[in-house]
């Protein structure tokens, strides 16, 4: 489908949802949005709901402007995953030593690796996060914010681990039989601490005192402010990219353990952020673009696009629409808050709605019980001019925090 336009205060508002099933709070956000003084385009996305200052699953395109709450909490969040040369046919029937296996290399929640990942023994880490860039990655950290410079040594041991909400690592198989390999985290906590720093920053500044929503104060360019949350955010980005790819290293020598005698091969990985910033043009004039739970979907553009912890994901190609400023969902989105979902589903309710699927099923994670999200397939369906399908994957093994 194309998208449906709602009038905007300062700029039209381009929804690929359906505007009378976005919920009332998500429309006044979007609308916040729209009356800011440096907007040149929003853009909606299938999944949008609720979120901090700006909905989740929005595109904000701006003149020497970003805010830092239209990123999100979690700078950098987003996804990876890679084919293998694995076949159905090559798993066992009882996938919990392997779920189990996944939870030993990976630590889950608030748990850390007890030493730092050495990067030169990870097999699969590849050459976009080398150990030498991963080192100078690491002398940056000394230009960060002096807000989260203590925090040095827990965001060592946290790179290369999970979180929890909806973050997961999955084992899947695509509608050809192959095995896919999928994760998705973020830049950890100190992503979430630097974001904070910075959303408080920004609302003690004098240009926001007049925003309609206090929580969409801006950095402007050419300030000393916007050039320290240039170069904490970017730093948070690139800390998630490589949490994904130690995860996947990690992951990728599990499956090696797991199955010698098959020698496992392994595709090249995709991997996109959906919580991010990125420098882009359009129209000839350059823009500050803020995806926050959207996925980059240029011409040709790997993504994912998951659904639950039961339904399944879709890997898809962008087909550069410049409409949506180049990009598409990041998800399903959900669909009701966390204690609604706990209020309403049991631990039998989850079993059920993950039947088949070698996962946790207990209290800890109803919260993120499939019913909880809008129907993935419905959320491809109103984005066929944004992405076309590559392959649908269902999930065999779901780890979550």
């Amino acid at each position: 489908m194309s998208y449906v336009e709602v009038a905007g205060a300062k700029v039209p508002i381009r929804m690929w949802a359906e505007p009378a099933g976005v919920e009332d709070v998500a429309m006044r956000q979007l609308q916040n949005v729209a009356t800011l003084p440096w907007i040149k385009g929003l853009a909606v996305m299938p999944d949008v709901h609720y979120g901090k200052g700006a909905t989740v699953g929005s595109v904000i395109a701006m003149k020497d402007a970003v805010c830092p709450a239209a990123v999100g909490v979690d700078i950098g969040c987003g996804m990876s995953a890679v084919r293998t040369s694995l076949t159905a046919n090559d798993l066992p029937g009882d996938l919990s030593r392997l779920r189990s296996r996944i939870e030993q290399a990976i630590p889950v929640g608030r748990g850390m690796h007890a030493e730092p990942v050495d990067a030169d023994g990870v097999y699969g880490f590849g050459d976009s996060a080398s150990p030498a860039r991963l080192r100078d990655f690491w002398d940056r950290f000394d230009l960060v914010a002096d807000a989260v410079k203590f925090r040095r040594e827990r965001a060592l041991q946290q790179m290369g681990t999970l979180g929890s909400g909806n973050h997961f690592v999955e084992v899947c198989l695509d509608d050809e039989g192959a095995v896919w390999l999928m994760l998705h985290s973020g830049s950890r906590n100190i992503g979430k601490e630097l974001a904070d720093h910075h959303i408080g920053a920004a609302q003690q500044l004098a240009h926001n005192q007049g925003l309609v929503d206090r929580d969409l104060a801006v950095f402007l360019a050419g300030t000393p402010e916007m050039a320290a949350y240039r170069n904490d955010l970017f730093w948070a980005q690139e800390y998630a990219r490589y949490n994904r790819a130690v995860m996947m290293g990690l992951l990728q020598e599990v499956l090696r353990g797991e199955f010698r005698r098959a020698k496992v091969g392994f595709d090249p990985v995709i991997s996109c952020h959906h919580n991010y910033v990125a420098e882009e043009t359009y129209d000839g004039v350059e823009l500050l673009v803020t995806r926050k739970g959207a996925i980059r979907a240029g011409a040709g553009d790997l993504g994912i696009i998951p659904g639950s912890m039961g339904t399944g994901s879709y890997i898809v190609r962008g087909l550069g629409n410049e409409k949506s400023f180049n990009s598409a969902s990041h998800g399903a989105g959900r669909r009701m808050s966390r204690n609604q979902a706990k209020k309403r589903f049991s631990e039998r309710d989850l079993a059920e709605q993950t039947r088949g699927v070698e996962c946790r099923k207990d209290s800890g994670v109803v919260d993120e019980i499939p019913a909880a999200y809008k129907p993935i397939e419905q959320v491809i369906e109103r984005q066929t001019d944004l992405v076309q399908v590559v392959a649908k994957l269902k999930q065999v093994v779901c780890v979550k925090g």
